[in-house]
């Protein structure tokens, strides 16, 4: 099992996500989270998931991909951490990705399929991991991170813009009705 990982493993912008995770086998964790996203969206209609509470904000579509690319972004860092890759691991510009995916033009159904998939893959690569694996350390987006903290930052990152859809989204008086 995974045991959290100590604050000196990861920058203290990641703490948000790292201390949200809930105690536990971080392997069913991060199935429960997928399941509960997906059964969070999954009914929407077309007008909800083009909502946005804000005119800046992305869609729930959106949301979802954003959520989707991340992971995939740090799944390659968690391998390549994993694996003792050395050189610096480039950042990304999330905002560029979400207006480069076009997500709005996919259903629902064909993102949560992707976010599912994604899901499954860094599933696999966690129990492909060791623990000397896991604790290696290495530099993605100019900062030490250690491939344990990459997994938790993953699980913490879904569980953030969750509870954002909920709250900001679903939760909105202007959000369209129930689901």
């Amino acid at each position: 099992m995974l045991k959290t990982p100590e604050t000196n493993e990861y920058a203290p912008y990641y703490e948000k996500y790292v201390s949200s995770v809930p105690d536990g086998d971080l392997l069913q964790i991060l199935d429960d989270q997928m399941k509960e996203t997906m059964n969070l969206v999954k009914d929407l209609n077309e007008d909800q998931a083009h909502f946005r509470y804000a005119p800046e904000k992305w869609t729930v579509k959106e949301v979802i991909g954003h959520i989707t690319d991340t992971e995939r972004i740090m799944s390659c860092r968690l391998l390549c951490i994993g694996r003792g890759e050395m050189a610096k691991l480039p950042g990304y510009d999330d905002n560029e990705y979400v207006k480069n995916g076009h997500f709005n033009r996919f259903s629902i159904q064909e993102l949560l399929e992707q976010l599912s998939l994604v899901r499954q893959n860094t599933i696999a690569l966690l129990k492909s991991m060791d623990e000397e694996a896991l604790l290696k350390r290495g530099n993605a987006n100019g900062t030490e991170v250690t491939a344990r903290a990459i997994a938790y930052i993953i699980a913490g990152h879904e569980l953030h813009h969750r509870t954002l859809i909920k709250d900001r989204y679903i939760g909105a008086e202007s959000f369209g009705g129930t689901c």
